[in-house]
């Protein structure tokens, strides 16, 4: 059972990183397209970009997942940090990946120290109740 929380945890920060990425992605034309509508008619517009509604179905599995973990008894004290801190690094490497963000040495080393702490931080995170 350890393994497959281990898994679905995994999977569920894969997809919250996936959601951030199309997100970013769907909005990237927003402002160069002049015939665009703006106001709600733009919004409405945007809302239905299909690139979007695929982070937002993104978001959605990631949170079934995270939620599934929750309840097969991982600490919520310990699944948090974890899960934001694993999404913020996979997030800052897909963005120098895909959207080609340039990624300075300090921001290198905050992903080292990051990290390291999510590694101090799962030594014992996964001994469910």
């Amino acid at each position: 059972m350890q393994v497959q929380i281990i898994v679905i945890f995994c999977v569920a920060v894969f997809f919250n990183a996936l959601a951030n990425i199309l997100i970013k992605s769907s909005s990237l034309n927003d402002s160069a397209s002049a015939a665009q509508p703006g106001g709600i008619l733009g919004m409405i517009t945007n809302f239905l970009n299909p690139i979007f509604i695929g982070g937002l179905a993104c978001f959605g599995l990631a949170l079934v997942g995270y939620r599934f973990v929750l309840g097969k008894g991982l600490k919520l004290s310990l699944a948090y940090p974890v899960f934001t801190s694993s999404g913020f690094i996979v997030v800052l490497i897909a963005s120098a990946i895909f959207f080609r963000e340039r990624l300075t040495w300090t921001q290198w080393t905050g992903i080292g120290f990051i990290m390291i702490g999510v590694w101090l931080t799962a030594l014992h995170m996964f001994e469910v109740n």
